[in-house]
């Protein structure tokens, strides 16, 4: 995948008529590095993307990136959160549909597209194999898994019918799902063809649906 630097820092650097704040100004300045590191970390991977790359690609200086962030590690949890808000957020436009049966049509959409992207899936594993040597950081990466899990419980949530008594707990099932979202999401960046139909169909097996075919046989 090629990442269009200039249109992300180009973008970000308009200036504006009116005079910013000083809090103005460094929310710009932190929204446009997030921007910058984002492009490189995806398209380079977490070792490759050093601070002054993110610098020198943002505009700024070394030290305006430690002005908003301790290190590369904070930045890059950064990123991930972000990523992670905007996978929430297709996720919840997904769960809006009327019916059962067009939710888990939207959601196998959203798993063909999302789960298996080879710059996402990349990041997410090298910052994880970084983090397992910071207690700190480990901890930090703990907590967001929780919430991707809560994320995925509510998926099943929202597809059961309120007399359905689902066969796990809520924990355990939202907990089964993310593993196998993110054992896909690994063998989906190795090999495109593995199909997200075994997730798509978990959910639907779940909430008392019946399995259905495969999104690319449909």
């Amino acid at each position: 995948m090629v990442f269009e630097y200039d249109r992300y820092v180009k973008g970000a650097r308009l200036a504006s008529v009116t005079r910013l704040t000083r809090a103005e100004s460094q929310a710009r300045t932190r929204a446009q590095l997030l921007t910058t590191a984002r492009a490189l970390f995806l398209a380079d991977g977490y070792l490759a993307t050093s601070i002054d790359k993110v610098a020198e690609v943002a505009g700024f200086s070394k030290g305006a990136v430690y002005s908003n962030f301790r290190n590369k590690d904070e930045l890059c949890i950064a990123v991930l959160d972000q990523i992670h808000a905007d996978r929430a957020a297709e996720i919840a436009t997904v769960l809006r549909a009327p019916t059962a049966d067009e939710r888990m049509r939207r959601f196998a959409e959203w798993a063909e597209r999302a789960i298996g992207d080879p710059n996402w899936t990349g990041l997410e594993l090298e910052f994880a194999v970084q983090a397992r040597r910071d207690e700190r950081l480990r901890q930090q990466l703990a907590d967001r898994i929780g919430a991707l899990g809560a994320l995925l419980g509510a998926a099943v949530d929202v597809a059961t019918d309120e007399d359905y008594e689902p066969p796990l707990p809520r924990d355990e099932a939202a907990l089964a799902l993310l593993c196998l979202g993110v054992g896909l999401g690994l063998f989906r960046s190795i090999d495109p063809k593995v199909p997200v139909s075994a997730l798509v169909n978990t959910v639907r097996v779940l909430a008392g649906m019946p399995a259905g075919a495969a999104l690319r046989d449909e």
